[in-house]
């Protein structure tokens, strides 16, 4: 039974990483993944012989002696611990992407196009990698990227030269989330986990993750697309929000306290969040109320006509599809971490591995597992990857291995187009085609995440 389940797992992975030969949604297969997992646990429950408490993390001596009622209540345990600390993240995710659609609502990113007053090339891919850099530890890549390439359209006009710069906001965005606990959904894991703090995850991985940014950006504004000026598109006619710019302000300030309000009150990420969500969806009602209140007045419009609730548009507009690909995909690595499976390859994976470099904090994990972890990233989705490692390893907080995970995972996937949100989204927006980003960007890509990595190595042991 064991094995059948690993062959749903490795099928359901297979459709995930060909979503787009194949032409179903990659969250279909995971949920499918999912649910077929578990439903063999519960049927074949009693033919394993081992169980993997994730409390102790370590290995039931005792279940095949438990009778049947006993395993299945287990089991029910288990899966309500699993689908506890994967709602932790998703709900996250849902308060984070509501005050970006917010922020939206309100026309606030325009506070950033409005910025735009010269078409030197090279200045314009300074300031969109240094901005994807910042903004993606804030509101974390994924929305980092859609913003800036919305932004990106509203400027330059040619798209052949528009998907340059794409290419380089995937790397810094990608960069850019590696450092902040919530600027990836696999950083965002690691740090939910408590497998590292906010304060040590920047010390370590802020300059390696500024290096992965740095350089590729250097070495593309040698090469001739980025030489000269262009033409940048005429300001449209659309009046400005006159809430814009605070609006911006206060949705990343929010997000921002999230992480202070968890170093104060010790409560789960997600709690800040919904806080922070609160707070802004109340200063939105009363601006959204105040603009229609003087548009009744001056037009003569019934309040219910023009009046929508900036709070129930953002919740609508956000992405749905991807939170329901993280409960599958999560849900199903959390079944195999259940039976033992991924404490198992771990421990082989250490004893055959060979060691390249320095062992991180002398547990046995070697660099070379972590640096192919970050490779693997980009030819699968990291999600399942950091999944399982979390299940495979069992390295304190804020051990060195957590941080280089977070490290290659996050910024290993700009190496494809098809290696991580950021560049998924990207290659939807400006239809850029992925034997194009694997011959012009990838190497550029490459040349980052080799550096950040030799940085984080470097360093380290400062720390």
């Amino acid at each position: 039974m064991e094995t059948v389940i690993i062959l749903v797992f490795v099928f359901g992975y297979l459709a995930i990483t060909l979503e787009h030969n194949i032409k179903i949604d990659k969250l279909i297969p995971a949920l499918v993944m999912m649910a077929i997992s578990w439903a063999l646990i519960a049927l074949g429950i009693d033919d394993f012989t081992q169980w993997f408490d994730s409390a102790q993390h370590n290995l039931m001596d005792n279940f095949g002696l438990l009778d049947h009622e006993e395993k299945m209540h287990l089991m029910e345990e288990t899966l309500l611990h699993h689908l506890g600390k994967t709602a932790e993240i998703l709900v996250f995710l849902l308060g984070a992407m509501t005050i970006v659609e917010i922020i939206d609502y309100f026309d606030g990113f325009s506070t950033i196009k409005s910025a735009v007053n010269f078409n030197s090339r090279k200045k314009l891919l300074w300031m969109f990698s240094i901005l994807a850099f910042i903004l993606s530890a804030i509101i974390d890549n994924l929305t980092a990227t859609i913003v800036l390439i919305s932004i990106l359209q509203k400027i330059v006009k040619d798209r052949d030269i528009r998907i340059w710069f794409a290419g380089l906001i995937i790397i810094a965005a990608n960069a850019g989330g590696a450092w902040s606990p919530i600027g990836d959904v696999t950083t965002t894991m690691l740090w939910i986990g408590d497998k590292v703090s906010t304060g040590k995850l920047f010390v370590y991985l802020f300059i390696p993750s500024l290096l992965c940014m740095v350089i590729p950006t250097f070495v593309a504004s040698l090469l001739s697309p980025f030489q000269g000026t262009l033409e940048l598109q005429s300001d449209d006619n659309k009046p400005k929000n006159r809430f814009s710019s605070t609006m911006l302000f206060l949705g990343l300030g929010a997000i921002v306290f999230v992480p202070i309000f968890k170093v104060i009150t010790h409560l789960p990420p997600y709690v800040g969040m919904m806080l922070s969500l609160g707070v802004v969806a109340i200063f939105a009602e009363i601006y959204t109320n105040s603009k229609f209140s003087m548009a009744q007045v001056e037009t003569g419009e019934a309040f219910s006509e023009v009046h929508h609730s900036p709070v129930h548009r953002s919740l609508s507009r956000i992405e749905m599809p991807s939170i329901l690909f993280f409960l599958g995909i999560l849900m199903a690595v959390a079944a195999l971490e259940s039976l033992g499976v991924l404490f198992g390859f771990a421990i082989s994976l250490q004893e055959t591995m060979p060691m390249l470099g320095t062992e991180l904090h002398g547990e046995g994990v070697s660099d070379l597992v972590v640096l192919l972890l970050g490779v693997g990233s980009a030819v699968i989705d990291n999600v399942p990857l950091v999944a399982a490692s979390l299940g495979m390893f069992s390295e304190p907080l804020d051990n060195e291995l957590w941080h280089f995970i977070a490290y290659s995972a996050g910024t290993g996937g700009s190496m494809l187009i098809i290696g991580s949100a950021a560049g998924v989204v990207a290659m939807g927006m400006e239809k850029i085609d992925f034997f194009w980003y694997l011959k012009k960007i990838s190497w550029l890509a490459l040349l980052g995440f080799i550096a950040g990595a030799l940085c984080f190595m470097v360093t380290r042991s400062l720390f």
